[in-house]
């Protein structure tokens, strides 16, 4: 199953990122994008796209990669756009449902006549993704959403090696560049979750040297990475806690700025099972105190 993080990660990498993941929607100016809870609800806006500094469209997103047994896709998307509408009552608010596969979207309103007009409008990925990577192959953003779109792991697999590539060698900041790469990894981890993860690498025949990426540092962490090709049982635990300390730390830091000294050290020292908690609440949380506890032990 996809999880919001690495959409989350994607969309935060600026303009194209949403630009390639609505099917082509432009952002007119400059735009401020995050990822907020409803409180009212206790539910999670996947994107928010705001206007800076000018009185543009307000844009609501969220995505679906996964079926699910109840129908909650487009209430939850009209609801959360009608709060947000609340907030902004001068501005022009636009919910953007996206789906990894048109079949995913069971229960469409009868009233959503057209994909693209209205105050409400529904991407497949599956749809257009394909044919645009076709077109434009070094596109590092349609890359990133291969994965999510080609359903053939045979396919896919022969692919890997471009689709790295292709991100490895845009002109791209080099820390965007570690995000579309780093999340690239993971949604083949995700998908080829039968292998070990050296095999999953092998895939991608990078020229780049494998302990320079921050993809390997962060998901796989060297002791993961040392751990199931010697089959260290003790070095594998160790690099999977540094890897999500890790992704922690940058997350947070990426939301609320540096990280002060005893944060660093308390993530450091947390186990498995208490990163695995403070990764699943970041989103929600709304301070690192809020999140980690008062620096004051």
């Amino acid at each position: 199953m996809i999880t919001d993080q690495p959409i989350y990660q994607f969309l935060a990498t600026g303009p194209e990122a949403f630009r390639v993941l609505t099917g082509g929607l432009i952002l007119q100016g400059p735009y401020r994008f995050s990822s907020i809870t409803i409180k009212a609800l206790e539910r999670r806006i996947d994107g928010l796209f705001e206007p800076v500094g000018h009185n543009g469209t307000v844009y609501v997103l969220e995505y679906e990669g996964h079926a699910k047994d109840t129908a909650t896709p487009w209430p939850n998307l009209i609801t959360k756009v009608g709060l947000c509408g609340e907030q902004n009552p001068h501005r022009d608010v636009r919910g953007i449902l996206i789906f990894a596969h048109s079949s995913l979207d069971k229960h469409r309103p009868k009233w959503m006549v057209k994909e693209t007009e209205g105050p409400f409008q529904v991407v497949y990925l599956d749809k257009f993704v394909p044919e645009w990577l076709e077109r434009d192959p070094d596109n590092p953003y349609l890359a990133v959403l291969a994965p999510l779109v080609i359903t053939a792991k045979k396919a896919l697999r022969k692919k890997a090696p471009q689709l790295w590539e292709a991100i490895q060698k845009a002109p791209l900041k080099p820390e965007t560049r570690e995000t579309l790469a780093e999340i690239l990894a993971f949604l083949f981890f995700e998908r080829f979750d039968k292998l070990d993860r050296a095999e999953v690498w092998a895939m991608f025949n990078a020229l780049t040297p494998l302990k320079e990426t921050r993809a390997y540092r962060e998901i796989l962490a060297e002791g993961v990475a040392e751990g199931v090709i010697k089959g260290e049982a003790r070095g594998m635990a160790r690099g999977k806690a540094e890897g999500k300390a890790d992704d922690l730390k940058r997350l947070l830091t990426r939301r609320f700025g540096t990280l002060p000294d005893w944060a660093a050290q308390r993530i450091e020292g947390a186990s498995i099972e208490q990163l695995d908690a403070w990764l699943d609440g970041i989103f929600d949380a709304d301070s690192v105190i809020h999140l980690l506890g008062s620096g004051q032990h």
